[in-house]
């Protein structure tokens, strides 16, 4: 029995049926042809050896009753996968907007609370003869970067594969009572009291610190005029949304966006905002819908300390100016540098201070209620965005992986969008590229492929940029 973190288990008590709380991602496979013929029971028998390396195919969430508080994580008795690992095939001609909208049905499904809270789907039928891969994982279980240490695990660095060795014998004990999990959030929770009021004057200098950097999040003001709060302006992403989602991916060699940002004495993080700025300005131009002043952008950080492979969520969000407002590329490059820099240079500074943890008593009454108070808030346009859209960076193995023998040629996320933010663009590095994908509400952006095809634009406009 193992307590959830409070930020793990906020994922799971902020989830709705318009919003729920997974992650995932698409690949494709390159499988010999002479391999196609069970490569789908080749790849349960692959995953079966492998379920003891990694804690979240094993573990499932133990509730107490009425939600009193924050869930355990319990050993699943019998890993069923059958369940788990599913296939599928494209109907003709199998293209890849029809992979991805599968994908987008897929990811807007639930995943079942009574089982371990993950999914893989084997989908055949591409026209072009790769074999995809779509996961789906719930954000309670793992991050990005614990998303790349599951990868590690599972897959190999070679078509050979490698040695595993064999499972310890597993020690199941009776699954907790009610008296077990209460002591257990009542002992959790008073730790956790404890931390916030040590934490508090650090916390109290990060706020201020964090206010004057927010700040320049705005454009400058007209004269006469005092700076306004660091929010996004009405975008047609900004919206209420339901379970519908869209999907589209997009993939930029990885060595000029390096080159563009070495150029300019910027991250490569800096130059993939870039390229999204560039992409949602034109896409909102298209539609007579860009607003005069810029969009912003949030976004996760990392708090993972070096060596922290932890199967959990250790991250927190900042917000970026995207400098949607400039038309000119160069400039858009530079004010991203500098926002996104003093952004995730203040939330590092305060790995210590903020708090991965909440008490865990009455957790889900009160975070149920935000979810659901939030939903209706956005309904009514009660308040402007915080921000316009989720952009992450996740860094991932440059040498080329396999599962049960295939190569894998992609690395596309598929992330989460919510009420007011509907349009999620992920990046995830792999083997010399950067993969993008982009999760919409249908409501948000039904045609997100659009928006997808607008980076590759953005990206040939970024080029052209010169020292």
């Amino acid at each position: 029995m193992k307590p959830l973190s409070g930020l793990d288990a906020a994922f799971l008590h902020l989830e709705t049926p318009e919003t729920p709380m997974h992650v995932g991602s698409l690949h494709l496979y390159r499988v010999p042809p002479r391999s196609r013929e069970g490569y789908f029971e080749r790849v349960k028998r692959h995953v079966a050896s492998r379920l003891h390396l990694v804690p979240l195919f094993t573990r499932r969430i133990a509730s107490l009753p009425l939600d009193l508080a924050s869930p355990v994580w319990v050993e699943d008795r019998q890993v069923d996968l059958g369940h788990h690992i599913r296939r599928a095939r494209l109907p003709k001609p199998g293209t890849m907007a029809q992979l991805e909208s599968l994908v987008a049905r897929l990811h807007a499904q639930p995943l079942d609370r009574e089982r371990p809270l993950w999914e893989f789907h084997v989908i055949e039928g591409l026209a072009s003869g790769e074999v995809a891969w779509y996961t789906k994982i719930h954000h309670a279980t793992l991050d990005g970067a614990a998303g790349v240490k599951l990868a590690e695990a599972l897959l190999d660095d070679s078509p050979r594969g490698r040695r595993i060795p064999a499972p310890p014998p597993r020690k199941l004990e009776p699954s907790p009572g009610v008296g077990e999990l209460l002591n257990a959030a009542v002992a959790k929770s008073v730790a956790e009291y404890g931390k916030f009021l040590r934490a508090m004057p650090d916390a109290a200098r990060l706020v201020a610190g964090g206010l004057a950097s927010l700040s320049s999040l705005n454009a400058a003001p007209k004269p006469g005029t005092r700076r306004g709060l660091p929010v996004g302006p009405a975008t047609p992403f900004n919206v209420p949304i339901d379970p519908e989602r869209a999907y589209a991916t997009a993939s930029i060699p990885l060595a000029g966006v390096k080159a563009v940002a070495n150029r300019f004495d910027a991250k490569v993080n800096d130059v993939v905002l870039a390229l999204v700025s560039g992409a949602a300005r034109s896409y909102l131009l298209s539609k007579k819908a860009l607003p005069d002043k810029p969009l912003v952008a949030a976004m996760p950080v990392s708090l993972r300390a070096d060596g922290d492979s932890v199967f959990s969520t250790r991250a927190t969000m900042v917000l970026a100016n995207l400098a949607t407002h400039l038309a000119d590329p160069r400039e858009r490059l530079a004010a991203i540098r500098d926002s996104a820099g003093r952004a995730k240079s203040l939330t590092l500074k305060a790995r210590n201070v903020i708090p991965m943890d909440l008490p865990a008593l009455g957790l889900p009454w009160v975070l149920s209620g935000i979810a659901r108070a939030y939903g209706y808030a956005q309904g009514v346009r009660a308040f402007p965005p915080l921000a316009n859209i989720v952009v992450s960076n996740v860094p991932g193995p440059q040498a080329p992986l396999y599962l049960a023998g295939a190569r894998m040629l992609s690395w596309w996320p598929v992330s989460i969008v919510e009420h007011g933010l509907g349009v999620n663009v992920t990046v995830q590095s792999y083997a010399g590229s950067l993969d993008f994908g982009l999760l919409a509400a249908k409501a948000a952006a039904p045609d997100v492929r659009k928006l997808a095809a607008a980076l590759y634009d953005a990206h040939g406009e970024i080029q052209k940029i010169r020292g």
